[in-house]
């Protein structure tokens, strides 16, 4: 039986600041009243002005926005705030899906929409930044605050004069509502909304009535107090507990090995994973969620422990130590490909963000994840074992055959090319699909950026996401691996990529389908209306901004679009449709397919 250690209250935070930066840093966010705190002009008092203020402090330079007659007056004071700049999007998800990658950059990200027909479109991107354990900051301009309580029937809802059905779908995939109707809670609700994204890491809902945005209030005629966000601490009785249940694990172990997981993220745990991981001198692997937050070049990183898809050699390690420390894991269908992992719970030791279970035995409440890897690295004895076996078993990879003149571009040697463009100057973004596979074989330089949406899998997130990230990483140019069926979702928002300047290289797959579909369950609906991408970009472009779009079909014109795309169009968006077989898939594909259909297949149990 799992027994709890430690006092619950002793998880209620004392002082300091918490944001959850993933790669990034949040704006720092103090303890006290600067002494330089000065009024503020009548027109600046507004509710409006405020929340833009508040958005600034909390780390946010660009809003996401589509506009709507509910929300109009409220742009119009967001966009008045000097460091606040207004990224108007071509639709709501993908404004969404926006912040979604803004959020992953800076550690917070906000959109702006209208009342239910914009809240509701929003509303997928903003339970895909929940999964993901994402602050946004989702506002929302909602009716006048007449109305409210009133039998009216109004616009942009479904005909009924019961306004709450936003709300109620937003509950269940935020940690925090505020509907602001009244000017007097209007301070206190704004605040305690943006506070909890940034303490829970999760996203909020904010909807502000129409007719309130432009109105002045005494209690925003000064600067408003910066946040005070108190850090969640360890309870010290249940830590020391925790290691010493761990060391005494550990010490009986013959050959133990670290994996990090998603949630190092949310915990800002990935500098002590690594500092135990030096320490210790475990071998270390990551799950394919975490790809990113652990540096590659690490003397002990093994790669990515994805079960029977992991990176040669990995999961024969981890699969086979007698100990395996998981730092923030997710073990869902997908991570664990088709719940076939080869792993006994006795021999894990599980750190949650903020708990630590050893074993089938106790479980330690009230444990930071952060902490509890810095005390252990103090007193941890070293084992190389792992590592050392990893290194005896080990052989280089071979690499694809080179593609004969004019011969069809084979997606294994294009990948052999995108590794070589990779360094601390670039990052990657990879949507749901194969895309998945081959960027988790990329060898990430220091500093290299990764992101994609594991948990949630939502076709098309990786446009509206690299929007948002490379609008957050202006010092970084991003590279996006997107399949054409995801980009048929979400194409509109080139458009915005191109008004802002952006500079990213966009590698459109085109093998005609759904091909991650394809190897779970095939069938006529995974096959897809061929577009003319690099025309439609084209198109797009229109002659405003800087683009340049290239189609290519064999391996010499896809060495000649890379050249072109990072040096006399280095400074361009490009965009460059890679077409290759309907079939040519990764063998990581191949085989997590089978194995997600088998579990999706699964008969009923016996009644």
């Amino acid at each position: 039986m799992d027994t709890k250690i430690g006092s619950i209250d002793a998880c209620n935070p004392t002082n300091g600041d918490v944001g959850s930066p993933p790669n990034g840093v949040v704006a720092t966010l103090h303890d006290s009243v600067p002494a330089s705190a000065v009024a503020v002009g009548a027109s600046e008092a507004t509710l409006g002005r405020h929340l833009a203020r508040r958005l600034v402090q909390a780390g946010v330079s660009d809003i996401f926005t589509v506009p709507g007659d509910f929300n109009l007056t409220l742009l119009d004071h967001l966009i008045a705030e000097p460091e606040l700049n207004n990224i108007g999007c071509c639709n709501e998800l993908n404004a969404g899906y926006a912040a979604d990658g803004y959020a992953r950059s800076r550690g917070v990200g906000a959109c702006v929409v209208t009342f239910t027909v914009g809240g509701l479109s929003v509303l997928n991107a903003i339970a895909g930044a929940y999964s993901e354990n994402l602050p946004i900051i989702c506002i929302v301009g909602g009716p006048n605050s007449n109305d409210f309580g009133t039998n009216r029937i109004l616009h942009h809802t479904i005909g009924l004069p019961d306004f709450s059905q936003e709300l109620r779908c937003f509950q269940t995939v935020t940690c925090y509502q505020a509907v602001v109707n009244h000017m007097d809670d209007a301070h206190e609700e704004i605040d305690k909304a943006i506070s909890t994204a940034l303490k829970e890491s999760k996203p909020v809902y904010i909807s502000i009535s129409c007719n309130l945005a432009a109105i002045p209030h005494p209690t925003f005629t000064r600067d408003p107090v910066p946040f005070s966000l108190t850090p969640r601490l360890s309870n010290k009785l249940g830590l020391e507990a925790a290691v010493e249940a761990t060391l005494e694990f550990l010490n009986k172990a013959v050959k133990p090995v670290m994996v990090g997981g998603p949630k190092l993220r949310v915990a800002k745990a990935s500098e002590a994973f690594v500092k135990l991981a030096d320490a210790s001198g475990y071998a270390m692997a990551v799950m394919p969620s975490a790809k990113g937050l652990v540096p590659e070049e690490h003397p002990h990183f093994l790669g990515t422990y994805w079960g029977a898809v992991s990176t040669p050699f990995c999961s024969e390690i981890v699969e086979s130590a007698d100990a395996y420390i998981f730092a923030g894991p997710i073990f869902n269908d997908y991570s664990s490909v088709g719940y076939s992992l080869l792993l006994k719970k006795e021999k894990a030791i599980v750190v949650h963000p903020d708990r630590v279970t050893v074993g089938n035995g106790l479980t330690f409440g009230c444990v930071m994840m952060s902490e509890f890897f810095t005390e252990l690295a103090k007193r941890v004895t070293r084992n190389g074992t792992a590592y050392e076996n990893y290194h005896r078993i080990f052989v280089p990879e071979g690499k694809p055959l080179k593609c004969k003149p004019r011969e069809p571009l084979r997606v294994n040697a294009m990948f052999q090319h995108i590794q070589k463009m990779l360094s601390g100057d670039t990052a990657v973004l990879a949507e749901t699909g194969d895309s998945w596979f081959n960027c988790q074989k990329l060898k990430l330089p220091q500093g290299c950026g990764y992101e994609f949406q594991m948990q949630y899998g939502s076709i098309g997130w990786s446009v509206g996401a690299t929007l948002g990230y490379a609008q957050a990483e202006l010092d970084k140019r991003v590279l996006a691996f997107i399949g054409d069926g995801s980009f048929q979702v979400t194409c509109q928002d080139i458009s915005t990529m191109l008004r802002n300047g952006q500079k990213t290289i966009i590698f459109l797959i085109n093998n005609g389908g759904y091909t991650i579909e394809v190897e779970i369950h095939d069938g006529p609906y995974n096959v897809i209306k061929n577009w003319n991408y690099t025309a439609l970009v084209d198109a797009i472009h229109n002659g405003e901004g800087n683009c340049w779009t290239a189609k290519v079909r064999y391996e010499e014109e896809l060495v000649e679009a890379i050249k072109t795309a990072t040096t006399e169009k280095k400074d361009c968006l490009c965009f460059i449709e890679v077409i290759v077989h309907k079939d040519d898939t990764s063998k990581e594909l191949l085989e997590w397919g089978s194995r997600v259909a088998a579990a999706n297949g699964r008969p009923p149990n016996p009644q």
